[in-house]
């Protein structure tokens, strides 16, 4: 059985932009991206640095085959649409990938 796959990408914005992403993230990417057959969902985490926010994102896939049906051959590229890049200051152009190795159980949610 292929190990559960975590798929982290940060980005940044300025101050000024960081609602605006946080919320078109939110409200429209990852509900988008989770319609990927094999997607487990998204972590959405979000923190100061320096001047500017950090946003990462760790979206969980079933496996690696689940992540390449999502993002393609070359699935270490970055999917960051165009209405978020006039958002962002700066991202990472390639997505991290790492085996999960544990998870919070399933059904959980996070308080906001």
């Amino acid at each position: 059985m292929s190990p559960m796959i975590g798929r982290l990408w940060t980005g940044r914005c300025t101050p000024e932009n960081a609602e605006a992403y946080e919320t078109l993230l939110i409200t429209k990417i990852i509900p988008e991206l989770d319609q990927a057959e094999g997607c487990l969902g998204a972590y959405v985490l979000r923190r100061q640095d320096g001047k500017d926010i950090e946003f990462a994102v760790l979206h969980l896939f079933e496996s690696l085959a689940a992540v390449k049906a999502f993002a393609g051959d070359n699935y270490q590229v970055a999917a960051v649409p165009a209405e978020a890049r006039t958002l962002l200051a700066s991202f990472d152009p390639v997505a991290q990938h790492f085996d999960v190795r544990a998870a919070p159980e399933r059904g959980s949610t996070v308080p906001r």
